[in-house]
Parts: C-alpha cells; structure tokens; sequence
C-alpha cells in the first residue's frame, strides 16, 4: 500500500479517535442531567421537589436565586460540538411573561438602547473575590418577536441605575433572536467577567464568566457535576 494511500486512513482514524475523546470527554457532560431535564418539559408538574423559590439563599452563598424554576442546564454544559455553556438556564414551566425575575445581588444596572430581552448589573466588589469587579447578565426577558418583558423601570438606554437584591427586573421569556425559533421559557444568568477597564466582557465566550457555583451555592459546574439537577431548600 503506498504512502498517498496510507495518509487518508490514517486521518480518517485520527478523526475518528478524536471524535470519540470528544463524546466521551464533552459530549456525555451533563447527558444524565439533560435526561432528567427534558423528561421534566414532558411533564413540568412531575418534579416539584426539583423546583427553586426566588429569594432563596443556598447557605452562605452571596447571591439570591433570581426567579421560580428547575435549573435545567449550567455553566459549561455542552448543547452541541464546541458548544460551551456560559451561565446557568432557569426553567419556570409556564407560558411567556408570567414568571417574574429579580436581582440576585445589589448592583448598578444597564440596558443598552438595542436590548429587547437583555439587562446587566454592575458589581462592584465581586463577594467571592473582594477588590475585583464583575457583571451579572440576565438575559430572554421577550416573546419571540422581541415584545419585551423588562420592567419599565429600565427603559432601553438605562444605565447604572442602582438596584436592590431582590428589585424586579422583568419577566421569563423566549427571545433567542430568530422569531422562527424561539428557545423555551427560561432566565438565562451568568457571571461576567470585567476587562479591566470597567467594561463587561463578551457573555458567549465561557472564558470571559465565572463559575456561578460560589454566588449561588449550588454545584452549577458541568465539568464536577455530570448528573444532577441542582437545587437547595
């Protein structure tokens, strides 16, 4: 068999291991979980022992959880290959703007002028990294044509308007962007990281968030919890 011949085999079979690695290394990450997980949409009635309360605080943890729902997928899960998950998605099981969303921690909320379904609050002192600023995104707060459900507090263009934990912030929608494709009805949160020079960073880009595991107090890391559906009383 000649070289030119042997070339193409031996990349067909390079591929193929590093497909597998993948799968096993990424792709099984959280599998278990998403069973549960879409097992729970067929029946959202099914798992209430599963279901978070706003407001609550898991032990000592900073933050307060921001609205109703099952958390369904969390920081670095991975939906598809090379896809990493930046933040956690909370599921209420009801219809578009019937679940309220709030603050999980106090802060200095924006919303850009071009934001239908997006807010982000600017902390100043990172509770688990005192010195250091961070940014919690909330994000989804529209109906599929991007009607939105944010509070009229913060009408687009707001910027560094103090609010509260707890302070209402709007309503779980299902904007994603695409009216022909909406995502189901969830909060998606996450924790931003700063650039240094006051900003916030790009969201979709995992390695510009935080872990939320240590804001929140529940195991919310895919890569330490492959199989459960957080939750605290």
């Amino acid at each position: 068999m000649s070289k030119r011949t042997l070339i193409p085999i031996f990349l067909a079979i390079a591929i193929a291991i590093a497909g597998g690695m993948y799968y096993y290394f990424i792709g099984r990450r959280g599998s278990a979980r998403t069973e549960q997980v879409f097992d729970w949409f067929r029946d959202t009635s099914s798992r209430p022992e599963l279901m978070m309360t706003t407001g609550t605080k898991c032990g000592d943890a900073p933050f307060i959880f921001p609205t109703d729902g099952l958390i369904g997928f969390i920081w670095d899960d991975s939906f598809r290959p090379g896809h990493r998950h930046s933040g956690l998605d909370i599921f209420s099981g009801t219809e578009v703007g019937v679940m309220p969303i709030v603050a999980a921690y106090p802060g200095y909320l924006t919303r850009q002028s071009d934001w239908k379904s997006t807010v982000i609050i600017r902390v100043p002192d990172d509770p688990t990294q005192p010195g250091q600023q961070i940014w919690v995104y909330y994000t989804h707060m529209a109906d599929p044509a991007g009607d939105s459900f944010i509070s009229s507090d913060f009408p687009p263009g707001t910027t560094e308007q103090f609010v509260e934990a707890g302070t209402f912030l709007g309503y779980q929608g299902n904007y994603s962007g695409d009216p022909r494709n909406p995502v189901g009805v969830h909060l998606h949160i996450s924790v931003v990281k700063d650039d240094g020079f006051g900003k916030f960073t790009n969201e979709l880009d995992i390695e510009n968030t935080y872990d939320p595991t240590p804001y929140f107090g529940l195991p919310l890391n895919a890569n330490e919890n492959s199989d459960t559906i957080p939750v605290c009383n």
